[in-house]
């Protein structure tokens, strides 16, 4: 009999659940990571909520662990490269949650718009301060969402039955699905202009880290009131106080803090502050449909193999998994490079297979190339939601498979149009199980990708290369791989190079300053 855990609070209903479909189980909430360690060999599947941190060091000691779910979204508190390194799937319920949070968000707008606690506080004191506590009303005022997806989508739907304005920043957010939820797709720079209100629902990314900051503020309109039930790092909390104390922002509410457990902070006591310990998802409702969620897929897993809502590994049956692996590999290389270039909202996506990838079960390569296109923006992107995501936000998929003569055995194409442009990127297979990239936009390459690349686009003119290698080399910065392809001789030229250790924003701007470049990012794999 396979056993779980279940090592944080949660409906009783998983441990029913679990009970019913014939899996041993225990229920020991409030472990100590040194009791979790000591006990957790003996389980084959460990079901949580946020609490529990499933570390590289309890990992290590989890010799028999199959499966980590997490009740919820986010999997900060999972180091998923440890897991996938140990063969354990780490799973999520991505949707279980978003009515409530959603709700949460409308909730402290309307309480910091009518400063609610602080006049409950005053009259459970004795006093009665009518005229003192002044509120706005939120209709006709423009409310700016800072990511769409399925909960800031919710929030869009609310606020317009409070007939409200909602403009929306979200680079994948296409103009269609935009209508679709009421909302005006905008720039960033023009939602902090015109919002009176501003709602954060984005994950945690590199781009999204600390997003409303001092120069953020400068932005903004005077009397701007903030709502964050996203992720404490978005808002740089020391710039949010001084703009509170300046009044440029009227009011701030906080489901979310830089750290939690939040139990100091700069922010607490501030009347125009309000702050709840990260209850986005605490409704009985929400409890319960995380926790049923959860309980099904472990055990979906443990006892029959299908695989549902995994981050770390694609849904493929046992029989296709050896000869799938390699493009699965390849897929997510393609579409998480496609991703990463991509700035603007995509609204078709093209995947096309030639060679001996066109006789395969192309479906779950498809899944994990939109898997990998949508995951640098979005949080909790899997091979299931992918294509589901996809179509909610009216990105057309089209899947082709040629029957026709190539220079490879085996070619992957993946052709992405955006806002801004169309780019295509073309991968292969070395030795039919190494991943090449070798096409971008036309110009050819054989490319390797590694943990931290550099891609440059710059033009074919001398110099390039010694000022490239200067500047890295000022920086300390170790070169892997050097790949370099032109389009034509003088022209547009692209470099992917391979190093050793992550760039940080100076070096960026140095390779940008060199005369040749006209493009220069970071990508992460």
């Amino acid at each position: 009999m396979v056993k779980v855990l279940i090592s944080d609070k949660m409906s009783p209903r998983a441990e029913q659940i679990f009970k019913e479909r014939g899996v041993d189980v225990d229920y020991k909430p409030g472990m100590t990571p040194d009791e979790l360690k000591a006990c957790i060999g003996q389980y084959d599947g460990l079901a949580i909520r946020s609490a529990t941190k499933a570390t590289a060091e309890i990992i290590a000691a989890a010799d028999n662990l199959k499966v980590v779910g997490r009740a919820g979204i986010g999997t900060d508190n999972i180091d998923k490269a440890a897991a996938t390194a140990k063969g354990i799937v780490v799973m999520n319920t991505p949707y279980g949650n978003a009515i409530t949070t959603a709700e949460h968000a409308i909730t402290l707008m309307m309480a910091v718009a009518r400063q609610i606690p602080a006049a409950n506080a005053s009259t459970h004191a004795g006093k009665w301060e009518k005229s003192r506590f002044m509120g706005v009303e939120v209709m006709g005022k423009t409310l700016g969402l800072i990511g769409a997806g399925n909960i800031g989508s919710g929030v869009a739907e609310r606020a317009i039955g409070l007939k409200m304005k909602v403009v929306a920043y979200d680079p994948y957010l296409s103009p269609e699905r935009a209508q679709d939820i009421g909302a005006e797709k905008v720039e960033l720079d023009e939602l902090f202009a015109r919002a009176d209100f501003i709602s954060l629902h984005t994950p945690m990314t590199d781009s999204t880290r600390g997003i409303i900051n001092k120069d953020a503020f400068a932005k903004m309109k005077d009397g701007v009131r903030v709502i964050n039930c996203a992720r404490g790092g978005l808002v740089v909390e020391a710039d949010l106080l001084d703009a509170l104390n300046s009044g440029k922002c009227a009011g701030a509410a906080l489901d979310v803090f830089e750290v939690e457990p939040a139990k100091e902070n700069a922010l607490f006591g501030r009347e125009d502050v309000i702050c709840t310990p990260h209850l986005g998802a605490s409704t009985t409702e929400a409890q319960v449909n995380v926790a049923v969620q959860i309980a099904e897929q472990i055990s979906d897993y443990l006892l029959d193999g299908a695989v549902t809502n995994a981050l770390n590994m694609p849904s493929v049956s046992a029989e296709d998994a050896p000869k799938l692996a390699p493009y699965m590999k390849l897929a997510e290389q393609l579409g998480s490079f496609a991703g990463q270039v991509t700035q603007s909202g995509i609204s078709s996506v093209v995947i096309e297979y030639e060679g001996h990838a066109a006789e395969l079960n192309t479906k779950p390569i498809t899944a994990v190339i939109l898997q990998g296109l949508l995951s640098p923006m979005l949080e909790g992107v899997n091979m299931v939601s992918a294509p589901l995501i996809a179509k909610e936000r009216d990105i057309d998929v089209t899947e082709v498979k040629h029957d026709r003569p190539t220079e490879y055995q085996t070619l992957v194409s993946l052709t992405v149009t955006s806002e801004a442009q169309t780019r295509t990127v073309k991968g292969t297979l070395f030795a039919g199980k190494d991943p090449r990239i070798v096409d971008i936009k036309g110009i050819s390459m054989d490319a390797k990708l590694g943990k931290h690349m550099l891609f440059l686009t710059n033009q074919d003119k001398p110099g390039f290369i010694g000022g490239l290698g200067t500047v890295l080399g000022n920086a300390g910065i170790n070169v892997a791989t050097f790949n370099l392809g032109r389009a034509e001789e003088g022209g547009e030229a692209l470099a992917l190079i391979e190093i050793d250790q992550a760039v940080d924003d100076n070096v960026l701007d140095e390779l940008r300053a060199l005369p040749q470049v006209m493009r220069a990012q970071a990508l992460r794999f």
